[in-house]
Order: C-alpha cells, then structure tokens, then sequence
C-alpha cells in the first residue's frame, strides 16, 4: 500500500512549527539530516529521566539498565543490517568517524605505497579525505571512477578499473548524495572481490531509503550515520566483517577498548567494545534503535517508493520552467533527491528565495565538490524528500522555484535597462 504522509507527519512535532511570516514548514533537507518521530525523542527521554548511567562498568541498577538498552540497540542494528554477529556492528560519532576507523585501522595496517585506494567521483568528502590521509601517510594513490554523460557509472568501466589497477580497497558510495544515483552494490562488490580488493560501502544516503542487507552485499565494510535515519545525531554505525574487525587494531585508545592495562603496555577487549574507547553514545544509540524500528514498521520499501513518486513529479514540473536545470540519471536508477540551477541565479540565492517561503533545501557543494568541479559548477541547490513530504510540498517548491526565476530575471532586466540609460547619458 502507498504510504499516508499526512498520517506519517503526525508523528513528527517539528513539521507543525510555523516559520517566520506564518509560513508553514517545508522540510527538503533530508539528504542532509532527516527529522525525528515522537517516539525517537520519547525513548532518548526515558532513558535521561529514568535509568541513564554510564554502561559496562556498574553493577548498580541503573548501570545495568543502560546495559541492557545499549546493547538491545546493537542486536536492533544487527537485525537492521541482517549482519551475522552482534560483534560485527560498532557504534561510532558518525558516518565520518566510522571511514576515519577503518582508514587508520584497516588502512594503516593493509596499505602500502605500491597500493591504490579506488574511488567514485560522487563521494561525500568522508569517503576521500581520510583516503587523501592514508595516502599521505603511506603514499598510496587515490584514483577516481568518472560518471557518464548520463550520471551513472557503467559496470563495465568499473570491472576495467579494478582489473587494471587491482586496488586494495574500493570503497564507494551506495547512493550519491548528489545525483541520487543509486548503484548496483551487490554487482560491484562481487567484481571487487574477483580482484582482490577490500570492499567499503558509504550507505549513509541509502540505509533511511531501502533495506539493507550486508549480507547479501558481501561488502567488507557498510556505515551509516543515526541523524539521516529519523535518528539522533552522534552516532553512527560501522558493520564489518567480524574477522576482518578481529584482525584490526584499535584505533582510539582508553576505557572500555581493553581487557588489561599495565606498565608495560596493555591487551584490548574482544569485540565490538575493541572499537568503542570511553563512554560510548549511549542515549544516542536508543534513539538509533527506536528510529531503525520505526522505519521498518513503516516499510523501507514502501518509503523508497513515495519519495522516487514525489522526485520524479518534482522533476517533471521543474523540467518546465524556463532556465532551471537539472542533474542526475533519469527517475529509475536514482532515489529522492533533486539537484538543480537556475540561470543566472546562484544556488544560495536560491536557497534563501525559497526560505522565505517556508521551503528549506540545501544549496552548495553538498560535501561533494570533486563532483561538481567534475561537472564544470560551483554549487547546486538540492530538494531531498523523504517519507512524511507530499505531492502538495512538491507543488509549493515548483511555485517557489518558479517565482524566484521571475525575481532575479526582473532585476537583471532592471539592471539591463539601467546600464543602458546609465550609458546613453
């Protein structure tokens, strides 16, 4: 069954705020970071109120409370991944954190300078820098996958590139932040291994939009982040193979991460706590676990679907005003976002036109400026939806789009006229 966002909206208290002029809330940023449910905040609540302490370490009733949550997160977060082992899911500060970990950890240890690191050009800036870093560190390359015309990636190029290069790692992303390309990762990682590399997937833009199963992917390593999920912010997970973790050092080093600590040095704990050094996201990874729920019970597949309806109609609309581009595959092999210019208006302009409306979009690089030096811009405006937006926001965004075109088209005929008259005197 199609999904009811009006219903959906209930559950979210922040979309009935009312913005400056009265306007009403159009929230479009959910590439950036997604809203939470009431009953996300009402679990994060409940354990501040009534059973919060530090976990692990106590033996007291409330220690043991926050235990017993913590932990029922990760076997949620095993459940929503389909990972094999509660062992193979790490709890980190965020998508960020977690490449930064396999990076200095699997990295350090695995890369050398004969090796190359294979990338796609649509990366979030956190699945290239920390490789920018590796390489400083060991002088491995970074190659880049480009996209086609067509803002995809045949698969044939990316079994050249692996065949030719041989990579240690690839690591790309599931769903570009960007584009909304969605690609084939099973397929990929399958031909990654024929080559020998190490497979990481950025599935932050993929986890809140379709069931994932590590699985069934066969990556190596698959990361997320809690705040693009209806979940909170500081946390985010890194699932990995628990014989690839096990062979990992630790990367931070305190409490927790150890099983003894002496003079002369010290032996780390067992997994997953190897990888959680100091107190870990307690609070955080409830509210995770209660947002995971919630979207399952909602049907990630059923999500998927009302935002490619509400993409593809934006674009059908936007496609109609004069002098509004649009970048990305065609509505089929993208999920719900939709990145675009207007001629001559920059996209902050754009971003701020449409805030006074009451529509809230991101306008910039998006984290991802190799893509768009790629593709010859500066910065782009991006509506992502996702599963409590309507056909009647799409509507207001299309209005809003289209009144800003006529805005800045006046005033550049204002100031046409004006040089003009400015030059005949």
């Amino acid at each position: 069954m199609p999904l009811d966002p009006q219903s959906i909206r209930q559950d979210f208290p922040i979309l009935k705020r009312r913005l400056p002029g009265d306007q009403p809330l159009v929230f479009l940023d959910n590439a950036a970071s997604s809203q939470r449910p009431q009953s996300v905040i009402d679990a994060m609540t409940d354990c501040y109120e009534n059973f919060y302490a530090n976990v692990h370490r106590g033996i007291h009733t409330l220690s043991e409370e926050s235990t017993a949550g913590y932990e029922a997160a990760r076997v949620t977060t095993q459940q929503f991944l389909n990972a094999a082992s509660q062992r193979e899911v790490i709890f980190t500060s965020g998508t960020t954190a977690a490449i930064n970990l396999v990076a200095r950890s699997w990295g350090d240890a695995h890369v050398t300078a004969d090796d190359t690191i294979l990338l796609t050009i649509c990366e979030h800036h956190a699945n290239i820098v920390p490789w920018h870093q590796l390489a400083e560190r060991v002088g491995c390359r970074v190659e880049f996958l480009l996209i086609n015309d067509d803002y995809s990636i045949d698969t044939e190029t990316v079994a050249e590139a692996l065949q030719r290069l041989q990579p240690k790692l690839f690591a790309f992303t599931a769903t570009s932040n960007v584009l909304g390309t969605v690609f084939p990762v099973q397929q990929w990682a399958q031909l990654a291994k024929e080559n020998g590399a190490t497979v990481l997937v950025d599935a932050a833009q993929a986890a809140p939009h379709q069931a994932i199963d590590v699985q069934d992917w066969d990556a190596d390593f698959v990361i997320f982040s809690g705040h693009k999920v209806c979940g909170p912010s500081g946390i985010g997970v890194l699932y990995g193979r628990e014989a690839l973790l096990a062979a990992m050092p630790p990367f931070l080093g305190g409490g927790a991460m150890i099983d003894r600590v002496t003079v002369d040095g010290f032996t780390s704990a067992e997994l997953p706590e190897k990888f959680e050094a100091g107190t870990p996201p307690i609070v955080e990874a409830i509210g995770l676990a209660r947002a995971l729920q919630y979207l399952q019970d909602t049907g990630l597949n059923e999500i998927a679907r009302h935002e490619r309806d509400l993409a593809a109609a934006a674009e059908q609309q936007l496609r109609d005003v004069e002098g509004v581009n649009l970048f990305g595959p065609r509505q089929s092999e993208k999920a719900g976002i939709v990145s675009f210019t207007i001629d001559g208006v920059h996209p902050h302009d754009i971003a701020q036109w449409l805030n006074l409306r009451g529509i809230a979009v991101r306008a910039g690089h998006h984290c991802a400026m190799p893509l768009h030096e790629h593709m010859g811009l500066t910065a782009t405006a991006r509506a992502s939806f996702y599963l409590y937006n309507t056909l009647d926001e799409v509507e207001q965004l299309v209005d809003a789009v289209k009144q800003t075109r006529e805005k800045f088209a006046r005033s550049g005929r204002r100031r046409r006229r004006s040089s003009i008259s400015s030059s005949s005197s």
